[in-house]
């Protein structure tokens, strides 16, 4: 799906240089640069909301939201980039969007002249390869900002990258910046219907700021809350696995040198050591507490923590913001709030319906 040299599996010298490269781009001042964006795809998403209530599918909106927003991040363009997105979006959907599909898409694989499923996968996957690339090097020639532009102009360690590794990179960077961010969009705003109390408190704390929730400190309450989703119902369950250097000692067991071990995400923000209840949605955890990598890490850890986690938390308090500010939101089937596995990530199912109406 992201290709054989996606920055994903990159490891060594060729991995320490993407993330030179990219890293500086989606955090710190940089981020700023982003707010108008964020704010105009959200605000356009949010206007096609009628006064009268929608009943809309939360995944599935919060997806094609995430993935619209990522996209012009990473592609730059206007509205020429959204019909590419919205087929890339249905391409995903069609190999993770069931658990058939799942199943089906990973073992199912045949030669590509087979007509189902891995052959229309394949020739869908050529055509979208074939039309992102194009639209990267047309925004950079039109003078558009975005990551592809920092891959294409070579300036930097990793050269001029050849037209098969750079579409691999910007598939990687779609997938990666939209599933997971959509996930945490969905379940934040599943949360704080199912919390009206704690609903009714954030709408407050925005209503007495005019700040759009792009820095978290001027909205302490938005940021806990996001912060709690993230730890309650985090859209990747585990983290990288790391491979040990030398033997050791690990919580009592000897371990010796080449033993893998992957993180799980889910069980050490589920700990009741560390978070009593935790089952119960709890904003308060996250009020004037600093929780440490070990304790909390929704975008895992090290080196091979996430690159975007600064835009994605960035992007997340601004959508949710948007949307306590401007529409009523109520969920009609709260008891399909459950998980659903897409891929790696672990979303909130998709049959969970929101009524929407616009305050």
């Amino acid at each position: 799906m992201v290709g054989n040299s996606s920055l994903l599996f990159a490891n060594g010298q060729r991995h320490v240089e993407y993330r030179a490269v990219l890293g500086p781009a989606m955090r710190g001042r940089s981020l700023m640069g982003y707010r108008a964006l964020i704010s105009s795809v959200a605000d356009d998403a949010i206007e096609k909301l009628s006064r009268t209530p929608t009943v809309l599918l939360l995944a599935d909106w919060a997806r094609s939201l995430a993935l619209h927003i990522v996209g012009r991040i990473v592609v730059g363009g206007e509205r020429a980039t959204d019909s590419i997105l919205d087929r890339y979006g249905a391409w995903v959907d069609g190999a993770l969007g069931t658990r058939r599909k799942a199943l089906a898409y990973r073992y199912l694989r045949g030669p590509s002249s087979l007509v189902q499923p891995w052959g229309p996968f394949i020739h869908r996957r050529a055509q979208l390869r074939r039309e992102l690339l194009a639209e990267a090097h047309r925004c950079v020639s039109s003078g558009d900002l975005s990551l592809a532009k920092l891959l294409i102009l070579g300036d930097h360690a990793l050269g001029m990258l050849p037209d098969e590794e750079l579409v691999d990179q910007i598939m990687s960077l779609l997938f990666a910046g939209h599933e997971t961010t959509a996930s945490a969009i969905a379940w934040t705003l599943f949360w704080l219907d199912q919390n009206p109390a704690l609903n009714s408190d954030l709408r407050e704390e925005l209503e007495s700021t005019t700040s759009d929730g792009s820095d978290g400190r001027d909205v302490p309450l938005l940021d806990a809350v996001c912060r709690e989703s993230l730890r309650i119902s985090p859209p990747a369950t585990i983290a990288g696995s790391r491979i040990l250097g030398e033997d050791g000692e690990y919580f009592g067991r000897g371990l010796p040198a080449g033993t893998k071990i992957t993180p799980c995400i889910y069980l050490a923000h589920h700990q009741p050591d560390i978070y009593p209840g935790p089952l119960r949605f709890d904003a308060d955890r996250f009020l004037k507490t600093r929780r440490s990598s070990s304790e909390f890490f929704p975008f895992g850890g090290g080196v091979r923590r996430c690159l975007g986690s600064d835009l994605a938390m960035m992007e997340l308090r601004m959508v949710v913001a948007a949307m306590v500010r401007q529409v009523v939101f109520v969920c009609p089937n709260p008891k399909q709030g459950v998980p659903q596995q897409r891929g790696p990530a672990m979303g909130l199912g998709r049959n969970v319906r929101m009524e929407m109406s616009r305050r």
